[in-house]
């Protein structure tokens, strides 16, 4: 999918279905940390990686943007530093100025007032006034791969983030996620629908079949009962 795709799909979807996604998919669900939150609630983003590592100067992020395509998310790893940012206003203007789709950063943002008045989406771990504190010899593979939390993510995958956080999904495998995610979405409202109308989570899933056959077999699991009634809650 290319980032118009991707963003169109992910419109009428979440996070949490693209996870739930992953998992039918036999994929790790590789979460940003839960500190990792849009800057403005309310903010979605969805498009392909375009990773730069910080160094403690601007120019690898101008490089991204130089090199991005249209709907592409800079993913700005700075090691999860908590004491200085690497982001602020100029660089979200040149990055909303270029089409991209948002910023993720692995560290701060600052300027947080006029970043928000920008309005393009931007997921950080926070905000502090300090902008980078000391420039370092940047890593040969600056433009080709950036950390968050414990994940290494490349332009080979594409990130989605929304008010539960982000989340990153290899970019050939975005299609059988998003198709698994869509599914998985469809059987959960029809669900809420019926729960809303007055038939009970427990009565649609079976669950007193399930107590009673885990009674016979106490090595049965929900999720082994759930593929069999056509439930989709991945527990």
């Amino acid at each position: 999918m290319d980032n118009a795709d991707l963003a169109r799909r992910f419109a009428a979807l979440s996070s949490a279905n693209v996870a739930d996604g992953c998992v039918r998919a036999g994929l790790p669900v590789r979460c940003g940390p839960s500190g990792l939150q849009a800057a403005l609630p309310g903010s979605r983003l969805a498009g392909r990686v375009a990773p730069a590592r910080h160094a403690g100067s601007v120019d690898v992020f101008l490089e991204a943007i130089e090199g991005a395509e249209s709907g592409d998310i800079l993913v700005a790893d700075n090691d999860g530093r908590l004491d200085e940012s690497c982001i602020g206003d100029l660089m979200t203007l040149e990055a909303q100025g270029a089409a991209m789709g948002g910023i993720v950063i692995w560290g701060l943002h600052r300027d947080t007032v006029d970043m928000l008045a920008i309005g393009l989406p931007l997921f950080s771990l926070g905000s502090i006034p300090t902008g980078p504190l000391a420039a370092l010899e940047r890593a040969d593979d600056a433009l080709l791969a950036a950390t968050v939390g414990q994940w290494t993510v490349t332009r080979d995958d594409v990130v989605v983030g929304d008010e539960d956080g982000v989340l990153f999904v290899p970019a050939d495998r975005a299609e059988e996620v998003f198709a698994h995610a869509e599914t998985i979405r469809s059987t959960e409202g029809a669900q809420a629908d019926s729960i809303r109308a007055g038939r009970s989570l427990r009565d649609q899933v079976q669950f007193g079949s399930y107590l009673s056959r885990r009674a016979q077999d106490p090595g049965l699991t929900f999720r082994e009962h759930l593929r069999t009634v056509g439930g989709e809650i991945e527990v």
